[in-house]
């Protein structure tokens, strides 16, 4: 089975507008709602891809039960850690001549609701895949990655952390099947400036060297860049669409990998459908659909 996490989900509330002036009164021309969270996101994309997951994680007040109705109305199955305080965030998004964003900092999650979520992930068994996706809230400890995959480590679970930093280092002795910085994150963890593929498999190699077993660095307009368990390099070349949205794209890169390999356990086809489900967002006003996935996937 297939869980992924969600620390902070959020009901994103989508505007488009024309003009937008701040310190004015702006109207709408249309308006959209999206559950989500990068682990969310992830589900999502796999549910659209007919792969089942389980979406963990917590959620808070009436925009949490918002948020777990609409997950569940997406035909994922939920087992998130409900708190008693606050509500769970919303982020609202306006689109006009450029993206302006602002995001909600969520509720605090207390140390009782922490141990309910580490005795839900107890359940994993050997061979399940757990994705780690996205920030920590405030309220959580930072080595969070790091303790829940510490206490799995004596099973044989398959992890996936998309984070950048820290979270994302500090997990690494802990051999992740896969990681997934971006070009900008990768420059972040080692200091240094990122110019051209031959720079992301240099230091892609480096945190292959550190213990993840697959990096996939994503690249956006210039494609992606996966060094496979076996040091292969893997070089593929971006979609061609228009830009909609950059939303969930890295988490739908995420998921199509994942059903990718799942599917036919090869690493080319799993960094392929990766890249068409990660442009298919992107080229979406949501996220990614079947029929527009394997769109895409054609032009690879």
């Amino acid at each position: 089975m297939i869980y992924t996490v969600t620390f902070n989900p959020a009901i994103d509330y989508v505007v488009q507008t024309t003009d937008f002036k701040i310190g004015s009164v702006n109207r709408s021309i249309s308006e959209q709602i999206y559950f989500g969270g990068k682990g969310i996101n992830v589900s999502i994309v796999l549910s659209r891809l007919e792969i089942s997951s389980i979406a963990l994680g917590f959620t808070a007040g009436f925009t949490g039960r918002a948020i777990e109705k609409g997950v569940a109305e997406a035909g994922i199955k939920t087992d998130f850690v409900h708190l008693e305080n606050d509500c769970s965030r919303i982020n609202v998004k306006i689109k006009s001549d450029s993206e302006t964003e602002l995001n909600g900092q969520g509720p605090d999650i207390p140390d009782k609701a922490i141990e309910a979520l580490f005795e839900k992930l107890d359940d994993l068994r050997d061979g399940d895949i757990l994705v780690l996706a996205g920030s920590v809230p405030n309220s959580l400890p930072m080595d969070i990655y790091e303790k829940i995959l510490a206490r799995l480590s004596r099973k044989k679970i398959n992890s996936v952390v998309d984070a950048s930093g820290k979270l994302l280092l500090n997990v690494l002795k802990y051999k992740p099947f896969l990681i997934k910085p971006n070009a900008d994150e990768l420059s972040e963890m080692f200091g240094a400036a990122i110019s051209g593929k031959d720079d992301v498999v240099k230091y892609g190699k480096k945190l292959k060297e550190m213990g993840a077993q697959n990096v996939l660095v994503s690249l956006a307009g210039d494609g992606a860049v996966l060094i496979d368990e076996y040091g292969t390099v893997h070089i593929q070349r971006a979609c061609i669409g228009k830009i909609k949205n950059s939303v969930g794209a890295g988490d739908s890169m995420v998921a199509g990998f994942i059903a990718g390999y799942f599917i036919k356990k090869e690493y080319a086809y799993a960094l392929k459908l990766g890249t068409a489900a990660g442009g298919a967002t992107a080229f979406s006003d949501g996220l990614a659909e079947k029929e527009k996935i394997f769109a895409l996937l054609s032009q690879l």
